[in-house]
Order: structure tokens, then C-alpha cells, then sequence
């Protein structure tokens, strides 16, 4: 279903850094996006291929979606961009949409079937949002995510006249607001001042191979100074993020947003809202209904702050402690996931299946396991939902740069507790290499005390955004084996950031030492504990043999 063209002007957020565009392009864009100037925007108009192309491209670019969309998807002629930009004008696609909202309203009346609302989906642009922000945007499990990657931007590119950093609602005309801006504008100077260390010293320590080429060697030279230095990097700073979503996960993720103590949090909701209606209308009716979506928020809300008002009671933390433990798991899980490898197989039921693998020698029990697991070749190969059957349940206390990549994951459940500087921070060996550890400490020590004044006049919600992503924060992950295998495979693989390889490696060691699920562990058999010098040297190679494999070339 195509749309109209949509009106041309979002709702400008205070702070929001507005592109410049020509007249032309203003026209142009306004016929594939819901707004031209605000920071939350629809893609319209255009094949699923090439939003999904758009949104790829965009997790490694400091460029939003509509500027990447000028520079490098208009211009390619088989994406027939041109061709569907002259097609407006005759009135089908305003009709089509009436038509289709009628029919979704006539459905959900006489029907109330909610599950209609899965089936209508949108993307859209979420731009220039705080890494607080991007948090809340990533929890649903219903929708998919591409966020902006720290590993291939180097974050002291400024947007406009300053530094890529979100001032908090809370803190506007307040006088913390000047501290809050002169802090994060000394975080950044010192961190673009290490990237230009970082970057040389890397370059001195891993030169230029005769096999690679000059971009084969800068990405992976950029990747590893920005994984060393990202703990820098404050909640405050800016990304942005690219979701898909079926109406009934929007309406979820508006409902928590709408609920939620932050100003940024709650704009975003709103501008969201503004923008989906014009592309899903229909799935969105009852998000700021008062009695309908209104009540649900509050219902959110006044649970939150329940708990909060309990959890004042708890002793306070202790420090220290591992940081990932195994704290629950399914001690028969070995007899339980064989049980459930023959269930589909024979005509018994389960407890009759678990009885009589509990009769089986061990030996047997494992044969079992090995048998519907297969023979795997690569990590892609997943064995079946048997490996559903038992699960493991995770504390973990590690740098909030781990903790996002980790987040991501859907297939799970998760749930974190604020970020704060309680928990200390993390530092890179390699920050003591280029002579930095000095540095490095006076940005943690000074964050933490504008955190600190932060939190004793708005609260440790708003706190937050001053706090780096090297600072330590405690979340758990309780997950069924079967996403463990994908999990810790793919976290482990060399090209992971070091912080998230060495959590994911920890947790294969319990589930195989601690929990004893040893069959389990060992078919996990692309779970990777070894350590690398450059680790994403060898991706980077084997990305370039498949660029030169389609013609495909690099710019030196």
C-alpha cells in the first residue's frame, strides 16, 4: 500500500540539531517520509527491500535516513526512486487508505480481535535519541531494532556546532543545565583528543599488511580505538535507531513511553505517535484515549512507583561480587531436553517420555541429545525446540557498553536496573598504553559528581544521562538453551567487542562446570574462548572477499 505525500514539517524537540535540505530535496523527501525537519519520521512509499537496505546501511553511518537516502539511494536507477516519486497525484493511494482503515475498523468493532493489529506494520526513523532513550525503544520483543553503532563512528563528529549529546528535559533552564553542558562538552573534547592517540598507536602496533587493503586496514583500526574508547562515552550521547514494528508492538512500546518519568522519553512518544498515524492510523486508536490507552499508561505508572516506594526499604548493595553468576537452573535439565528431543517422534506423552529417559544410563541420555543436535557445520545451524525445554538464569554486573549490545536480544528476558555510578567503572588496558589513564579517571570522576548533583534535585532516573558507558550496571538474563546457542555463539565469535566476549564466554563455562550440562555446553561448539590482538581484522578481510566476489570496490 502506498501513502499521499505527507505534510512536510515534524515537531522540532529543544536541541534538535534541523538538516538543511534544498527545495528539491524537501520535495522529494516529503513523498517517502512522514516529516522533512524532525527527529522522528516514517518511510513510505518505498519497497520493503529498500527500507531494509536504508536501515542497513544506516547502523554504520553518522547520517540520518533521509540524508542517506539522497546521497546514495536516490541516484541508483533500479530502485526505481524516480519512478515512484512521479506517480503521485491521482488520488488512488488516499483512497486505498480509507479504504483499508474502514475495513480494520469494521474487523476490530464487530470482531475485537487484537491479534488484526499484527498484521499491519511500519518503519520509522528515531533520530538524535540519548542512549537512556534507545533503551526503552529496544524492549519490546515484538519489533526489530537497527541502532547506530558505536564501533564505526567516531562520536566526536558534531551535529552542527556541537557535540552528539542529549540535554535532558529535567535539566532545561535550570542551573544545572550550564554544568550539564560544560561537562559533556569536556568528556567529548577528551575523548576525540584520546581517539587521536588511540588511532596512530593502533596504526604503529598493527601495520598494514601487503594482503589487506587500505579500507580493510582503516575499518579495523577505527573499530578497535572505538571499542577501547566507547566507555567514554556518557548516556546522554546521541543515536539513532530504525524500527519495524506490527501495530500492536507500537501500540505496546507508546503505551510503556507514555507511562515513563522522563521528558525525553514521553516526547518521543509523542512524535512517534504523530508520525505512525500517518502510516498506520488504524492500529493506533487507542493509545491516548483516556479510558483506553490513557488508563493503561497509568496502570504503568502507578505500578512503577509502588515498587519504587518499596524497594526504599531494601539494605543497601554490596559491593564487588562476579561479574555474571549463575543463579537458577533446571537441575534435570539434561533428562528434560532428551524427553523433549523424542517427543515429536513417538505417541507418548510427557511424563511417560521423562520416566523412562530418567531409566536411561547417562551415556544414553546424552546419545539422545547428540542425536537432535545433529552434526553442525556453522553456528547457524540451531538445534530444535527440545533445547527449550531447561533454561539458565544470569546475574550479571558489567560496563554499560556490554550491557547494549546484550540488550538487544529478544528471544529472552531481561531486565536492568538504572545505570548509576554505584557499581565503579571499567577501564580498557589500552587506555594505559596511549597514557591516558589519568584522563580517563577525571572524566569518570567528574561525571559521576554531576550525576550525583543531578540526582539529588530531579532523581536517579533523570541521573542517568551524565553517567559513562564504562560505568558498571547490573541486569539479568534468563534465557532456554536454545537462545543461549545463538547467544553465546554469536557473542563470542572474535569480532565481538572484548567486554561482551568475555561475558558470554563465562556463561558457557557455567553452563557447562557449574550447572553440569556438559552434552549441552559441548554441542554449543561455536562458542569461541580464545583471545585476539585485532579481532575484527579477519571480518573486515572476509567482508572485503565478498565485496570483491560482487564487483564491488572499496575506497582506499
Amino acid at each position: 500500500m502506498s501513502f499521499a505525500p505527507p505534510p512536510t514539517t515534524g515537531p522540532v524537540p529543544p536541541g534538535y540539531h534541523v538538516e538543511s535540505f534544498t527545495p528539491d530535496e524537501r520535495d522529494l523527501l516529503s513523498r517517502f517520509f512522514t516529516n522533512v525537519d524532525g527527529p522522528v519520521y516514517g518511510i513510505i512509499n518505498l519497497p520493503e527491500v529498500v527500507k531494509g537496505a536504508l536501515f542497513a546501511r544506516y547502523s554504520r553511518s553518522p547520517l540520518s535516513v533521509r540524508r542517506l537516502f539522497l546521497d546514495e539511494f536516490v541516484s541508483e536507477p533500479e530502485l526505481g526512486v524516480q519512478a515512484i516519486a512521479e506517480s503521485f497525484g491521482d488520488g488512488a493511494s488516499a483512497v486505498g487508505l480509507n479504504r483499508a482503515r474502514g475495513l480494520y475498523e469494521k474487523v476490530f468493532t464487530q470482531f475485537g480481535d487484537d491479534s488484526v493489529a499484527q498484521l499491519g506494520g511500519a518503519h520509522i526513523a528515531c533520530e538524535q535519541a540519548s542512549n537512556v532513550l534507545t533503551k526503552v525503544l529496544e524492549w519490546g520483543r515484538l519489533a526489530s531494532y537497527l541502532e547506530q553503532s558505536t564501533r564505526y563512528i567516531f562520536y566526536d563528529r558534531r551535529l552542527g556546532d556541537r557535540y552528539r549529546y542529549h540535554v535532558p528535559g529535567e535539566l532545561l533552564g535550570s542551573p544545572l543545565e550550564g554544568e550539564f553542558r560544560s561537562t559533556m562538552d569536556a568528556v567529548f573534547d577528551t575523548y576525540s583528543a584520546l581517539i587521536g592517540r588511540a588511532v596512530p598507536y593502533y596504526e604503529s602496533l598493527f601495520p598494514k599488511q601487503d594482503s589487506d587493503s587500505t579500507f580493510v586496514w582503516r575499518s579495523t583500526i577505527r573499530a578497535k580505538a572505538c571499542d577501547d574508547l566507547r566507555g567514554m562515552l556518557p548516556a546522554a550521547t546521541t543515536s539513532n535507531v530504525g524500527i519495524f514494528g506490527s501495530g500492536q508492538a507500537y501500540e505496546m512500546l507508546l503505551l510503556r513511553m507514555r507511562a515513563h518519568p522522563l521528558v525525553e522519553i514521553r516526547d518521543y512518544a509523542d512524535m512517534m505517535l504523530t508520525e505512525l498515524r500517518t502510516m498506520i492510523p488504524s492500529f493506533l486508536t487507542r493509545v491516548d484515549v483516556p479510558d483506553r490507552g490513557g488508563a493503561w499508561s497509568g496502570y504503568l505508572a502507578s505500578v512503577a512507583a509502588d515498587l519504587e516506594t518499596k524497594a526504599s526499604d531494601l539494605p543497601a548493595a554490596s559491593d564487588g561480587g562476579n561479574e555474571v553468576s549463575l543463579v537458577d537452573w533446571d537441575r534435570d535439565g539434561v533428562t528434560t531436553v532428551a524427553a523433549a528431543a523424542l517427543y515429536a517422534v513417538s505417541d507418548l506423552p510427557d511424563d511417560q517420555l521423562l520416566s523412562y529417559v530418567r531409566g536411561l544410563p547417562a551415556a544414553e541420555r546424552a546419545a539422545l541429545i547428540r542425536s537432535a543436535v545433529g552434526i553442525r557445520e556453522n553456528r547457524r545451524h540451531k538445534p530444535g525446540r527440545a533445547m527449550e525445554r531447561t533454561a539458565y538464569r544470569f546475574d550479571v554486573l558489567s560496563d554499560y557498553g556490554a550491557f547494549r549490545d546484550l540488550q538487544r536480544h529478544r528471544m529472552l528476558t531481561i531486565e536492568w536496573q538504572r545505570l548509576s555510578t554505584r557499581h565503579g567503572y571499567i577501564t580498557p588496558d589500552a587506555i594505559a598504553d596511549i597514557g591516558a589513564t589519568a584522563a580517563w579517571d577525571q572524566v569518570m570522576e567528574r561525571t559521576a559528581a554531576l550525576a550525583d548533583r543531578i540526582e539529588s534535585v530531579h532523581g536517579p532516573v533523570a541521573a542517568q544521562y551524565a553517567v559513562p558507558f564504562a560505568y558498571r550496571i547490573r541486569y539479568y538474563l534468563d534465557m532456554n538453551a536454545r537462545e543461549a546457542f545463538h547467544l553465546l555463539e554469536l557473542r563470542s565469535q572474535a569480532s565481538g567487542h572484548p567486554r561482551y566476549r568475555t561475558i558470554a564466554q563465562e556463561m558457557h563455562r557455567l553452563i557447562r562446570d557449574e550447572a553440569g550440562h556438559r552434552v549441552i555446553a559441548d554441542a554449543m561448539r561455536f562458542v569461541d574462548h580464545n583471545d585476539y590482538d585485532l579481532a575484527r581484522l579477519e571480518e573486515e578481510r572476509r567482508l572485503a572477499a565478498k565485496r570483491a566476489a560482487r564487483g564491488i570496490e572499496d575506497e582506499e
